[in-house]
């Protein structure tokens, strides 16, 4: 939320939360919303030692509201609210950039000369979405890139043939998992090629089907139970299958 002189200038919401929304979808409470932070920040001011509000927190709520007052226009706040799942530094850093896109965009006569509808900055919302997914993206790449790594510390010892657990050689001695049956632990499947190097793992993965045991699955790629066995039980610890 973007406020000038006590009135909402802006505001977009990106919560699935009841109160967030009912708070910031209405004009009036808007308005209200506008008025009451704007006082609590010129209080503030009115006295050097008490410095800038810089967060505020909702009792009956987890919501927490983290405040920016920008130093450039006078009585231009940027507001933002976050709840326990987001640090207060990330909100701050995320409102100074904002306020610096909307800088960027908007000159100085345009802010100060805001005549009070709300429709004035409305193409602003599309920038900041912009922005929010941009930073979706560049966190899902490095979070892509952790899993990979991780992912890939398996891949290496199963294709370097190193036994990551003791299980015994011989087939003999693990009749039973002749008949463990992998099956996926979600609906949503993976390309084994984004995260294992190894042909063999991706093939058995391919052939993963919730019904065929790892004795069927063994036959029709013409690969070592023990392997076959040993590289499920490598995808049970990643968390991709169960085996029944």
């Amino acid at each position: 939320m973007i406020i000038k002189d006590g009135l909402p200038l802006l505001s977009k919401s990106f919560s699935n939360s009841s109160n967030v929304n009912n708070m910031f979808s209405e004009i009036d409470n808007l308005i209200m919303v506008s008025g009451f932070f704007t006082a609590l920040n010129s209080f503030s001011d009115s006295f050097e030692n008490l410095g800038t509000i810089s967060e505020l927190k909702l009792e009956n709520n987890n919501l927490k509201l983290s405040f920016l007052k920008d130093s450039n226009i006078p009585d231009l706040i940027f507001l933002a609210t976050y709840d326990n799942n987001s640090e207060l530094a990330n909100v701050q850093k995320f409102l100074k950039i904002i306020s610096n896109l909307f800088l960027k965009n908007f000159n100085y006569n345009q802010i100060i000369n805001w005549n009070g509808r709300l429709n004035s900055f409305k193409s602003f919302e599309s920038i900041i979405e912009q922005y929010i997914e941009k930073e979706e993206k560049e966190e899902q790449a490095q979070y892509d890139d952790k899993v990979f790594d991780w992912l890939k510390s398996f891949e290496d010892n199963i294709e370097d043939g190193i036994i990551l657990e003791n299980i015994p050689e011989k087939v003999e001695s693990l009749p039973e998992y002749y008949d463990f049956v992998p099956v996926f632990t979600t609906e949503k499947k993976i390309n084994p090629k984004h995260y294992l190097t190894g042909e063999i793992s991706c093939k058995i993965y391919e052939n993963i089907d919730g019904k065929k045991n790892i004795n069927q699955i063994t036959k029709e790629l013409n690969v070592e139970q023990i392997k076959v066995y040993r590289i499920c039980k490598n995808l049970v610890k990643m968390g991709f299958i169960s085996l029944t």
